[in-house]
């Protein structure tokens, strides 16, 4: 084996770059590929050492390579680093962060008041970061530590009454029409307004561009058959629903139509697996928050069932005993 160069140092089948700085030995990962460690050797020592990064810097490299390949969002990813990873961890030396210093950041945010679900977002977000910067040779491991992301109390499918229900779906024009639409078959809005007459085929509706990425076929009600052009002649969700809470005088957003539909489904008699597939869940831990059965049902089927032991007239306990 040829002599290694300096700063390279070999341990098991991965390579390390070693150098001291302020009396600390800083070692980074460079893979187990000996031409690509050469490579990221020479461009560490070209543009310096990754462990003098703030996380700040670190994590407007993560915005710019890794945010818009694997997400969809990228704004949201932003102001996130911008509203909170900044202002509580950004100063910080990368190689430096430990793992007290990620949970002193849960206790930061918790203090100005975020909910359990806001947190566990904006952690999840520096997990990631973490994680990439481990990949891309900028650190050795993540510090970020198990078991800090809360727990998050699970809450009951925000789904319409069936009075709320035909308020909506009774309105004039495209506003009936649409949250009909919605309703019937549990289309997330973005699904709906990329939807086109010419993707309905045989009473089913071909959804692309989903949000898992997989193509679903869902059924589809004759009333909605026959049309040109797009089914929802919408775009902002947020404004479709002000004008529908307006219309029709109750507490409206479009996502609680996808939440009614999935309850709905299962109050009739629908299989959780097949609520699966025409939702496009990839889990059916997912569709089980979607649909809950409602209090009436429980108790009608409670009653149906029956006891579930015998009964004990308390005359028969006193002679048993």
């Amino acid at each position: 084996m040829p002599k290694l160069p300096a700063n390279l140092s070999k341990r098991g089948q991965s390579y390390y770059f070693r150098q001291m700085v302020n009396g600390r030995v800083i070692k980074r990962s460079l893979g187990t590929n000996y031409q690509l460690a050469l490579t990221r050797l020479r461009s560490l020592k070209s543009e310096g050492l990754p462990s003098q990064l703030t996380l700040e810097e670190a994590a407007q490299q993560w915005l710019t390579s890794y945010v818009p390949v694997q997400r969809k969002d990228v704004t949201l990813a932003a102001q996130r680093v911008r509203d909170y990873l900044v202002p509580c961890l950004g100063h910080f030396i990368l190689g430096r962060l430990s793992r007290e210093d990620c949970r002193a950041y849960r206790l930061w945010l918790e203090k100005r008041g975020k909910s359990p679900q806001t947190v566990r977002h904006i952690l999840s977000d520096l997990r990631c970061l973490l994680n990439w910067c481990a990949d891309s040779g900028l650190l050795d491991h993540s510090p970020f530590p198990r078991k800090i992301l809360p727990r998050v109390q699970e809450r009951p499918p925000d789904r319409l009454s069936d009075d709320e229900l035909a308020a909506v779906c009774s309105l004039p024009d495209l506003y009936g029409f649409v949250c009909r639409l919605l309703g019937s078959t549990g289309l997330r809005w973005g699904e709906a307004v990329r939807a086109q007459a010419s993707d309905i085929q045989h009473g089913m509706l071909l959804v692309h561009q989903t949000k898992s990425g997989k193509v679903r076929r869902v059924p589809i009600p004759e009333e909605f058959r026959g049309r040109v052009g797009r089914l929802v002649p919408f775009t902002s969700h947020g404004a479709f629903s002000r004008q529908v809470t307006r219309l029709a005088g109750v507490r409206f957003h479009v996502h609680q139509l996808r939440h009614t539909f999935a309850c709905r489904w299962l109050e009739r008699g629908g299989s959780l697996a097949a609520l699966q597939e025409l939702l496009g869940h990839s889990t059916v831990v997912t569709t089980q928050r979607y649909g809950r059965l409602a209090e009436p049902h429980v108790l009608a089927e409670a009653a149906r069932v029956g006891r579930l032991v015998p009964e004990v007239v308390p005359g028969e306990i006193e002679q048993n005993a």
